[in-house]
């Protein structure tokens, strides 16, 4: 009888009341951070503290056009020293002459994020040219709007290449010197897409699904080693109207304009945000896909958002050969 009772050894009693003790202090904090997160929410950007770019070295991929050119055009408003790469050549002159016209400086790169050489190599000579990098924001994307038996292996790859693998090569090449000083901003452009799969979307809803787990790890690696400075912020935006998804025609609201996504892009990561949806009142329909029936779930979006049947007319890009 007493050989089969377990015996608490100061051990574990120590692990149990560890674990109280930590639970109580969440609890507490939580209660902390509500607050304060309703504090802010509520302040208007007008009086509220934001992070001054003034000076900042950031590089913009995708910057040739839709929210990247919006975004380099806003960030040197600001005084932001901007880098914008893009593969597009005329595209990439047309967002410098739009800011040499205003009066500010921009360089320039060519690069095909789905090279990683490319990538490593352009990097070199932004640090070299430019110097140190404070911001990143990997905004590139690309998608192809094929279902998934009708997707070429190629155009797959290059799906995966530029949309989540360039994040890799990009952030591995610029943020060891931001850990080195102490200041830098890591910006992860997802897509609403990324929180939700979506019709012929097979290739460009994986890579931004991986985007978000993309950004929360190295969230978690950054507070865990303690670079409390370095900052990191996931954008997931709804569609929007830049021609990459020209054709579809969303229900129950309308697609987003490039200028307001780079406008609250920007505010977002000038308040330091870790996460910003837009918009905003996506993340509450969100959880029902974990809450619901499954079978309800497929209900609300077939028959009340017509999300596959919004995608029908998604204007094909060409496959890759």
């Amino acid at each position: 009888m007493l050989e089969s009772t377990k015996i608490h050894t100061p051990s574990q009693m120590s692990r149990v009341f560890d674990i109280a003790k930590d639970t109580v202090l969440f609890l507490l904090l939580s209660c902390y951070y509500i607050l304060e997160s309703l504090f802010w929410t509520l302040m208007p950007n007008a009086i509220r503290p934001m992070k001054n770019l003034k000076g900042d070295v950031v590089v913009v991929t995708g910057a040739g056009g839709g929210v990247g050119r919006h975004l380099s055009i806003k960030l040197a408003r600001l005084g932001a020293k901007v880098v914008a790469w893009d593969i597009n050549k005329e595209a990439l002159k047309e967002t410098c002459s739009a800011l040499t016209d205003e009066g500010y400086e921009v360089a320039s790169y060519i690069v095909d994020l789905a090279d990683r050489n490319s990538v490593y190599s352009t990097a070199e000579k932004v640090k070299k040219e430019v110097g140190k990098v404070d911001m990143l924001i990997n905004n590139a994307g690309t998608v192809f709007g094929e279902t998934l038996l009708e997707l070429c292996d190629a155009a797959i790859e290059t799906t995966y290449k530029v949309n989540i693998l360039s994040h890799y090569w990009t952030v591995k090449a610029f943020l060891p010197e931001m850990i080195k000083t102490g200041k830098g901003h890591i910006v992860t452009v997802g897509s609403v897409a990324g929180l939700l799969g979506t019709y012929r979307c097979t290739d460009y809803s994986a890579t931004k699904f991986a985007t978000v787990g993309f950004h929360e790890s190295l969230f978690t690696e950054l507070r865990a080693h303690g670079h409390n400075t370095i900052y990191a912020t996931l954008v997931c935006p709804y569609y929007i109207n830049t021609g990459m998804f020209d054709g579809v025609t969303p229900r129950l609201m309308p697609m987003l304009e490039p200028d307001y996504v780079a406008e609250t892009m920007i505010d977002s990561i000038r308040k330091n945000e870790v996460n910003c949806v837009m918009p905003g009142s996506v993340r509450y329909l969100l959880p029902l896909k974990c809450l619901l029936p499954a079978k309800m779930c497929w209900d609300l979006m077939h028959r009340v958002m017509k999300g596959p049947q919004s995608m029908m007319d998604l204007k094909k890009k060409q496959n890759v050969a």
